[in-house]
């Protein structure tokens, strides 16, 4: 069971751990008909690191909502639909004492257990956004579905050209620092979330950081690449994106 902290309104400097060193987490886990998986990935959260968690219900036909109420989750109900569109409410959600806000699938693709690897470098002053990627461990690699591999490495070589910086992947296990993700100003409500915040953490300067990550088959279908037409929505959206900011820098 998760054990999560009240969430009190209290000044953002007001706990004594807070004082000695410590740091706020926050986690954001959008779900969508995730029954079966959300209760092995709050399982695996570590609960020494995390403060808060929170699932956004983005409109489930299914009871992922009771079963991650029952594991001490905090959710966050948002009918309308998308990845990004959850993930704002997540935000809004948000204790105000948070320093550091990790993203997570809810299929339990991800290795929860891992967070500490992404949230780290932050709380070490080493950088302000890190992304877990899936591509540089062998194992993990193969478990990405080919549409979701080579999508991948379409949209980061684009980001290269416009960029010049070498991403790997947008893998979806992130963690940035309150104040870093409150600069971007994020607005995609769809499939182009993930890409919309590593564009424009390169554009406003931010130190960005790449650590390998487990990852395995999800549980259940994929919403997006699991189908063509969710592939060809993503991919798409992706490119878009890409496209639309880097034709701005010019």
């Amino acid at each position: 069971m998760i054990s999560n902290r009240p969430t009190s309104h209290a000044p953002s400097d007001a706990p004594a751990e807070r004082e000695a060193g410590g740091a706020f987490v926050s986690v954001i886990i959008p779900v969508l008909n995730e029954r079966e998986s959300i209760g092995l990935v709050l399982r695996d959260l570590p609960g020494d690191i995390v403060e808060q968690v929170i699932v956004v219900d983005n409109g489930s036909a299914d009871d992922s909502a009771v079963v991650a109420e029952r594991a001490g989750a905090r959710v966050v109900r948002q009918p309308r639909r998308g990845y990004g569109a959850a993930c704002l409410a997540g935000i809004d959600a948000l204790d105000p004492r948070t320093d550091v806000i990790v993203f997570l699938d809810g299929d339990y693709s991800d290795f929860p257990e891992e967070l500490e690897d992404l949230v780290r470098p932050v709380l070490q002053g080493e950088a302000d956004l890190v992304i877990g990627s899936r591509v540089i461990k062998s194992a993990s690699r193969r478990a990405l579905l080919p549409q979701a591999y080579w999508g991948n490495k379409l949209a980061t070589f684009l980001i290269q050209i416009f960029w010049k910086f070498n991403y790997t992947d947008l893998g979806p296990f992130r963690a940035i620092r309150r104040s870093s993700f409150d600069a971007l100003g994020m607005r995609d409500a769809t499939f182009g979330w993930t890409v919309e915040m590593q564009i424009k953490a390169l554009r406003k300067g931010l130190r960005v950081k790449e650590v390998p990550v487990s990852y395995r088959k999800r549980i259940g279908q994929s919403k997006i690449s699991g189908t063509v037409g969710g592939s060809l929505r993503a991919g798409a959206k992706i490119v878009m994106t890409i496209f639309r900011y880097g034709l701005m820098a010019r």
